[in-house]
């Protein structure tokens, strides 16, 4: 078993699709064991599908392992909570209460991901009624959750993935509206190399409402060697005192399944070999923190 113990409150953990691309017993079994033998705290799973995740065969994995373990959820066309069709919102609410319950059902008291609407490109700008459908399915999402103890973090992303907000500053305007204590902002440098001003700016913004972070660099391969100010993006960290959860991704067609893959428009692998990929992420991660 693996020594997880950080010099500070951090938590570093890597997405389970670093090491399988799905979350079955086997994939399972070997993503948790990665990621504990790299030296991990904890480990962030996919719960799009919640039905594709079991919550006890997960609870016992976390335990062997010594991990905990973050949920991130996501939308597609068909569950966008900010879509002016209604059944596909009511879809989204349904996915998002099921992720909930799965996350608490391990243990688990944190979701994060892009959960204000689908992530897909988009032609033109969100309407106002797109931005209230998503503001209240949220909030709703939020009470549901809250009565689990689990907290939401809305992720940032670029503009080629969504509409609805691409900043930490225009998330803190959302933030507002949404007005509940239990969701917070989630930033990814990824995203935040191609939308914001540096990589200071936006965790400033954020500030105590930073809740999550993701770690990747700007093609998605090994940390420092794509053009991402990752000196800048932890010294902001240090600014804020922030101690919440640091999760590395990468993504890679070597692991993920195709249809994943292509949905994250993965067309070269940067890596193939996942725990020489986590082991030097989370050394270069905790060099910076």
């Amino acid at each position: 078993m693996a020594d997880n113990e950080n010099s500070t409150d951090v938590q570093f953990g890597g997405h389970s699709l670093v090491w399988a691309g799905d979350w079955s017993p086997e994939s399972a079994r070997f993503a948790a064991s990665s990621a504990s033998r790299a030296g991990y705290n904890f480990i962030e799973i996919l719960v799009a599908e919640p039905e594709k995740v079991d919550p006890v065969m997960t609870k016992d994995l976390l335990e062997e392992f010594n991990l905990t373990a973050t949920g991130c959820l996501v939308f597609n066309g068909d569950t966008d909570i900010s879509s002016t069709d209604t059944s596909k919102v009511d879809a989204g609410l349904d996915r998002g209460r099921r992720a909930i319950d799965v996350v608490a059902a391990w243990g688990g008291t944190i979701i994060d991901g892009p959960i204000t609407a689908s992530l897909q490109p988009f032609e033109q700008p969100a309407s106002k009624e797109n931005r209230q459908n998503s503001v209240n399915a949220l909030r709703d999402m939020a009470d549901y959750a809250a009565d689990k103890g689990v907290s939401l973090n809305m992720e940032i992303v670029n503009r080629y993935e969504s509409n609805l907000m691409n900043t930490a500053k225009e998330g803190m305007v959302y933030l507002e509206e949404v007005d509940r204590p239990n969701v917070f902002i989630h930033l990814d440098t990824y995203h935040m190399n191609i939308e914001e001003d540096g990589m200071v700016e936006g965790v400033l913004a954020a500030g105590d409402r930073l809740g999550y972070v993701h770690v990747g660099e700007s093609h998605r391969g090994y940390l420092g060697t794509g053009n991402v100010d990752f000196d800048a993006f932890f010294g902001a960290l240090k600014q804020i005192n922030y101690t919440g959860p640091i999760a590395f991704e990468s993504f890679s067609s070597a692991v993920v399944d195709p249809a994943l893959s292509d949905a994250l428009r993965i067309w070269r692998n940067l890596w193939t070999d996942s725990d020489d990929l986590a082991t030097k992420a989370l050394a270069y991660m905790k060099e910076r923190y």
